[in-house]
């Protein structure tokens, strides 16, 4: 197996394929939802620009400062969006090229940059089929058919997902658990004699 540099190391490491993967992860839910922000606000193209950076170092190319500025961008487009479907949207897009930057330090707060756009995205479904929790729970689901053995690994480095009075929050915290008992259950099968 081929040896690839750490990112950083303060707690953990983490590697450049490591965070591709989160990047993937993340950049998949913001754009799943993309159209919703460019619907609301079509001249806008912060959050589509977002995207881009994000998927180009999902797909390999380097980090730079367009991951970064392309974040911000996207983040403040969230800040003036005229609805809740729409702030969300764009957050899930900032939140995707933010991923790029994800901190190796073992705090609870950086689940947000794994698991937030996933959990806005199933907020955002939520919204849009009339706050029927289900579509939540079903959008959720197909975040954790969309987990990897990779981005479970990662995950389970960082402390749970604190908890949060806000919907976003508390979908958030759902999605964790329900992720880290999906490891939990593979561990327990591994860890059974042939």
């Amino acid at each position: 197996m081929a040896s690839h540099p750490a990112v950083g190391t303060a707690d953990f490491e983490l590697t450049m394929p490591e965070l591709r993967e989160v990047a993937r992860f993340v950049v998949l839910h913001a754009q799943d939802v993309l159209a919703v922000y460019e619907q609301a606000v079509p001249a806008d193209e912060g959050p589509r620009a977002a995207l881009a950076a994000a998927w180009a170092f999902a797909e390999g190319a380097r980090r730079t400062a367009w991951q970064r500025t392309a974040s911000v961008q996207a983040h403040r487009s969230a800040r003036s969006a005229p609805s809740e479907v729409a702030r969300l949207a764009a957050r899930c897009a900032g939140d995707a090229a933010a991923a790029a930057y994800l901190h190796p330090i073992a705090r609870a707060t950086q689940v947000g940059h794994i698991l937030r756009a996933a959990a806005s995205a199933a907020r955002i479904a939520e919204v849009q089929a009339g706050e029927d929790p289900a579509a939540a729970d079903a959008a959720l689901g197909r975040s954790r058919q969309r987990a990897t053995p990779v981005l479970l690994d990662v995950l389970g480095r960082y402390p749970a997902a604190p908890a949060g009075r806000d919907r976003v929050a508390r979908l958030m915290c759902t999605l964790d658990r329900t992720l880290r008992e999906r490891v939990d259950v593979v561990d327990s099968a591994s860890e059974r004699p042939a």
